[in-house]
């Protein structure tokens, strides 16, 4: 049974300076070295460049994307497909929300081991690797397309 005569515990305000990285928060493996995954308050900054860089080249591939369909491409995700033939700015928005909503998840658990000495974080730097690839492939796509 509890026997504390009050709550000592502060209630969480709307607003903290944690939120705009004014306040440093818990840092991994300062409290719980070889606990396995912690939770963090705060992100390094190579993880955080690697989201921002993951979510321009997303935003670039939709633009690359319409760009290559004007000139007579064709999209092979079907899904994607229905999205554009509806409204383009609607393809935008939903391409840039799902990829949005996915980092997230995966900078959450940017610390979780995915087998042997893969974690989470090889694979955001795998997917931005991949942006890189497709929009690369997207630039010669449109180049030949112009030469044509």
């Amino acid at each position: 049974m509890d026997q504390r005569s009050q709550d000592r515990r502060a209630s969480m305000p709307f607003f903290c300076l944690y939120q705009l990285g004014i306040k440093k928060g818990k840092r991994v493996n300062k409290r719980r070295a070889g606990a396995g995954p912690a939770y963090v308050d705060r992100y390094a900054n190579h993880l955080m460049l690697c989201i921002i860089a993951i979510i321009l080249l997303s935003a670039i591939d939709a633009l690359l994307t319409l760009n290559i369909l004007a000139g007579g491409g064709v999209e092979l995700n079907s899904f994607m497909a229905i999205l554009i033939e509806d409204s383009p700015e609607k393809f935008v928005h939903f391409k840039l929300a799902l990829t949005s909503l996915a980092l997230v998840f995966l900078v959450i658990h940017h610390h979780v081991k995915l087998v042997a000495k893969l974690h989470v974080k090889h694979l955001l730097y795998l997917i931005l690797f991949g942006y890189l690839t497709l929009v690369g492939y997207e630039i010669v796509l449109l180049s030949a397309m112009s030469n044509a």
